[in-house]
């Protein structure tokens, strides 16, 4: 019986695509021919078609993103982008398996920020140049980054300041919101400074606008609500779990 599985190619590139459903046996079978020919076989499928990624992902295709349609109006769907390079690692070894594996399992982004006090208290935030609220100084941790090195690079990097992160303090999870997917953020201890320390400070132009000792009620007031919660449960210190500051 012939496969019900037809394949384009394109520049060494090779393009399955079938009607209905197919086996993940079948489909593995047709991933293996082609990449006797090819150094690339992808699969592209509609992102509410869960049969089909289970097949893909079965079948040794590793999970590369989405590939946004237009919508209705357009007449195209979101596709999910899964391929297989001749080079990847047999998906028998645990060493391919388990990139198959990381290929598609759920990602979160992880942003790390420092909780710096002056002898009185006060916390050190910034005001950024690209959203109107105050924040702690951090950022994104960066793919394969150690958070608490990411924190010292971003105060660093931000504020010219070479400062050991501390214990962690609180891990905050964000819920998604305006755009953003969900995160989790990583507070460390940077200790206590001298309000002097401003004066050694070489802002970073791009990101950072000012930089200033804030008491508590001054953070409700320059920092979204959900900052000023976490940095409220920061200081505090007895909550080392808090969700959107809560």
């Amino acid at each position: 019986m012939p496969s019900p599985i037809s394949l384009t190619s394109d520049d060494g590139v090779a393009r399955l695509e079938w009607d209905g459903e197919v086996s993940t046996d079948e489909l593995r079978r047709e991933v293996a021919s082609a990449l006797t020919g090819h150094s690339r076989v992808e699969v592209l499928v509609d992102v509410d078609d869960a049969p089909a990624q289970r097949a893909a992902t079965w079948a040794g295709l590793h999970r590369e993103g989405v590939r946004r349609g237009l919508g209705e109006d357009g007449g195209q769907a979101d596709l999910v982008v899964y391929a297989r390079l001749v080079t990847d690692t047999p998906v028998q070894e645990p060493g391919g398996f388990r990139a198959l594996l990381n290929s598609f399992l759920p990602r979160k982004r992880a942003i790390s920020q420092m909780l710096v006090r002056d002898p009185e208290g006060r916390v050190l935030l910034c005001q950024l140049t690209y959203k109107r609220d105050w924040d702690l100084p951090g950022g994104v941790v960066e793919v394969g980054e150690s958070p608490r090195l990411a924190v010292q690079r971003e105060v660093e990097e931000e504020l010219g300041l070479e400062i050991e992160p501390g214990e962690l303090v609180l891990t905050d999870w964000l819920p998604p919101w305006g755009g953003w997917d969900d995160a989790v953020c990583l507070v460390f201890d940077g200790g206590t400074l001298a309000p002097s320390v401003l004066d050694t400070v070489v802002k970073q132009e791009r990101e950072i606008r000012d930089v200033r000792f804030c008491t508590l009620e001054e953070v409700d007031e320059l920092a979204a609500d959900f900052t000023a919660r976490r940095v409220r449960a920061a200081v505090g210190g007895a909550q080392p779990y808090t969700e959107s500051g809560r």
